[in-house]
């Protein structure tokens, strides 16, 4: 029995030798990916609002031939404004399909989320990166540009009826005073920079609270945060529009808080995207509480008495205007404290002929040029920009 197996397992190792030496055949060799070619339906868009659901712009790519399932292949198409490297870009995921449409509110939505101006055409940027489901051999596409202007939305916040907001709190130096029979202080309200735009300087006291109203003695409107506890909403942030008695509007209840420390602050109110900014105000000079014109374009010549006639009339808590007769081919200077010529208001560049009519304003700048022909102009200055104007009357 025992040779017997023995001889059985002699005879069987020539078959275990040759099952050994047999070779496996080729894995399938599957060639990459290439990247895919972007085309865009339109080289510029430039729709109405009321065309904002329909398809104003389609970008399509090719295959890139990864070895699977074709429906399961991912695409990013992002759109960015040019020249920034999609740095900031806005991405679309799309799987299984080789083209992808925005309308024309997608498109509106993302070029203001850039913070484009509206009517103002722009330079975009669009690619399509391809992948796997797994993202694994991503490829980036040719650069598309594509023109895009931005139509005209609604404003986020209701705007004013008013035209006008003022701040009102234990936060600023006028307390919580509103009384309608009481005069009411200009310095407290907000210069009005475009439609919907609002700049105001206040000093503000550190840690307090405040409210801004669009209507002197009235309580029951006001512009207010949603939470006023939320971490860096003292520096900036959502807001909003309350009306008491109005359900449309009966969010946004909690007052401004001030920032930690005490001093003198830009607040911007951005009706349009309903967000607001506070920022230190620490231009040189601060914000002025009177205004004076001298010079020799003026009637009051380099008499820089302090008792100078020439004053300009305060219109909100940052711009300032006068009407004065200027004289051809002079110099005039503006200056903060009259009888002091330790401050003044200039221009930077006073060689340039546009400077006599516009520009802005800069401490401790050169003299301003009068207009070319002599008469009677209105001077406006307006520190929440620091633009200035001087226009024929």
């Amino acid at each position: 029995m025992k040779w017997n197996n023995k001889l059985i397992a002699w005879m069987a190792l020539p078959a275990m030798l040759l099952a050994a030496c047999q070779k496996d055949a080729d894995l399938p060799f599957y060639e990459n990916g290439t990247a895919v070619t972007a085309s865009s339906s339109a080289t510029a868009v430039s729709a109405p609002a009321a065309d904002s659901s329909k398809v104003v712009l389609t970008i399509s790519w090719t295959n890139p031939n990864y070895a699977s399932n074709e429906n399961t292949f991912k695409y990013l198409v992002q759109i960015d404004s040019a020249g920034r490297n999609f740095s900031k870009a806005v991405t679309r995921e799309v799987v299984g399909k080789l083209s992808t449409d925005y309308t024309a509110k997608e498109l509106n939505d993302i070029m203001l989320g850039f913070g484009f101006n509206f009517n103002q055409k722009y330079p975009l940027d669009i690619r399509v990166i391809s992948s796997y489901n797994n993202n694994n051999e991503r490829y980036n596409s040719n650069l598309l540009r594509v023109d895009g202007t931005p139509y005209k939305i609604p404003p986020k916040v209701l705007l004013p009826a008013s035209g006008t907001v003022f701040i009102v709190g234990s936060g600023s130096e006028f307390g919580w005073s509103n009384d309608a029979g009481q005069p009411f202080n200009v310095a407290r309200s907000f210069s009005r920079v475009d439609e919907t735009t609002f700049i105001g300087i206040f000093n503000l006291f550190g840690g307090d609270q405040y409210l801004i109203l669009p209507e002197y003695g009235n309580w029951n409107k006001k512009y207010a945060l949603d939470k006023n506890n939320v971490p860096g909403i003292a520096n900036g942030g959502p807001f909003g529009y309350h009306e008491e008695g109005n359900p449309a509007y009966s969010g946004f209840n909690d007052n401004f808080v001030t920032p930690a420390t005490t001093g003198l602050y830009k607040i911007t109110l951005d009706f349009q995207r309903g967000v607001f900014t506070v920022a230190p105000f620490t231009q040189q000079h601060g914000l002025p509480s009177a205004l004076v014109v001298v010079g020799d374009g003026t009637p009051q010549d380099w008499n820089n008495a302090a008792n100078n006639p020439y004053k300009f009339t305060r219109k909100n808590s940052t711009l300032w205007e006068q009407t004065v007769t200027l004289t051809a081919g002079k110099d005039y200077l503006i200056l903060p404290k009259p009888g002091d010529w330790g401050q003044k208001y200039g221009v930077a560049d006073n060689s340039k002929p546009e400077a006599k009519l516009a520009g802005k304003v800069v401490p401790e700048g050169s003299n301003f040029k009068t207009p070319d022909a002599t008469g009677s102009y209105k001077i406006t200055v307006d520190f929440s920009t620091n633009d200035y104007k001087v226009v024929k009357q």
